[in-house]
């Protein structure tokens, strides 16, 4: 059974961990290979000891406790897993790490998901520098606990068992929290680790007409990483063709606002689901271009009633 931490006085750990280190240069003149190694197994074990009383064990009392209080200490911080692995005394850092966010719903990204996410524009560097984050580099989104990612672990458990398509298997799990923000490393998990999954969650936005909205691309007021299929229903072939860069600048321009009724994502519910979506002033099938001077922002109810009005007189 592995030994666990021992938490206590930092300071008389660390004259302890001292004194050993000190005794061992008689090992170094005397001692064979095996004495030496021996002896400095003590140290390690003290060494761990001192890593996990920088936390008090009042705040957290093992390590999975350990690791989450230091990552909340320093959200939107890129922290190493060599530091994880101090604070937590244990070699099994990793998979206490992978609990917090997959099982205990604490929006923690590792660095290969955030380089992924940056590539496809849904993370910007002013939130985290994903370019310079290692594989092993990790950072905690938001201090707040998503208590329902128990439940939408088990719906990734079976999608992602399901064998169809990465794009497919996104969607479905998507369209089975409608409404509800999902982090990029649940679609990566139900991906299967795929490292296309950030590239078709866009290609479901901009390609298939899904609206899944991000911080970076529909609503501004989702936290960095988390992405949220607003309605279950995809948008007019013709609004699919619609460049992301286009898109993003129309929202910006138009305040992330329906310009006919003035409904925002502020005020989403769950009997009221609408999402924005450009309308093209000149009609895309008479040859409207898709570009900003010919596209406004308006909400599904209001879209949804300007072509209905079209219809009826035509």
């Amino acid at each position: 059974m592995p030994r666990r931490c021992r938490q206590g006085d930092p300071e008389k750990i660390r004259a302890e961990l001292i004194g050993l280190l000190e005794s061992f240069k008689d090992q170094l003149k005397t001692g064979t290979l095996r004495t030496r190694v021996l002896a400095l197994v003590p140290a390690l074990n003290l060494l761990k000891d001192l890593g996990c009383s920088m936390i008090p064990k009042s705040i957290a009392s093992n390590a999975r406790a350990r690791i989450l209080a230091y990552l909340k200490e320093y959200p939107m911080t890129v922290i190493n897993g060599q530091e994880l692995e101090v604070v937590g005394g244990i070699s099994e850092w990793a998979r206490r790490l992978r609990e917090l966010r997959v099982e205990f719903g604490w929006s923690i990204i590792s660095g290969k998901t955030a380089r992924e996410m940056q590539q496809e524009g849904e993370l910007e560097a002013e939130d985290v520098d994903a370019a310079a984050m290692k594989t092993d580099d990790y950072v905690l989104l938001s201090v707040e606990q998503d208590r329902e990612a128990a439940l939408r672990w088990n719906e990734a458990n079976e999608i992602r068992k399901s064998g169809v398509a990465v794009r497919d298997r996104i969607l479905a799990y998507l369209r089975c929290n409608v409404g509800r923000p999902v982090t990029g490393e649940e679609l990566r998990y139900v991906a299967n680790d795929k490292t296309e999954w950030a590239r078709r969650v866009r290609e479901l936005r901009t390609e298939q007409g899904w609206p899944v909205l991000t911080k970076t691309s529909g609503n501004p007021a989702l936290p960095v990483g988390v992405y949220v299929l607003e309605e279950d229903r995809q948008a007019p072939e013709h609004d699919r063709v619609i460049p992301d860069p286009v898109r993003r600048q129309v929202l910006r321009r138009d305040r992330h606002t329906c310009t006919e009724c003035g409904w925002s994502h502020s005020e989403w519910n769950r009997s009221d689901p609408r999402h924005l979506e450009l309308h093209h002033v000149r009609h895309h099938a008479d040859h409207g271009e898709n570009i900003a001077e010919n596209l406004v922002t308006l909400c599904t109810a209001c879209h949804d009633g300007i072509h209905s009005n079209e219809n009826v007189g035509s």
